[in-house]
């Protein structure tokens, strides 16, 4: 039954990856950071590394792997906004 359970967490995490992706693409093909709070995306890509650091404390791969899917997918939704963001403010700021 742990076996399992440990399975069903696992893919969890692996659906949690897949729930960033939408936004990932959205930011990528508007080009814009309009939208998109750089605090929550920002604030979930830590808490992310912090359950990596935990999942290797514990030596639990799935938590590991589960994480670091979803540090991939969140952290490029945090990486293009923080890009976008800091365009927009270039373009701004020179205007």
């Amino acid at each position: 039954m742990r076996e399992i359970i440990t399975v069903i967490f696992g893919l969890g995490l692996v659906c949690n990856a897949l729930l960033f992706v939408p936004q990932v693409i959205a930011v990528w093909r508007k080009k814009t950071d309009e939208g998109v709070s750089l605090i929550t995306f920002g604030g979930f890509s830590l808490l992310q590394v912090i359950g990596i650091v935990h999942g290797v404390f514990e030596h639990d791969w799935s938590l590991i792997l589960g994480m670091s899917a979803s540090l991939l997918s969140c952290g490029t939704v945090t990486l293009l906004t923080a890009f976008y963001r800091m365009k927009r403010m270039q373009r701004e700021g020179r205007a």
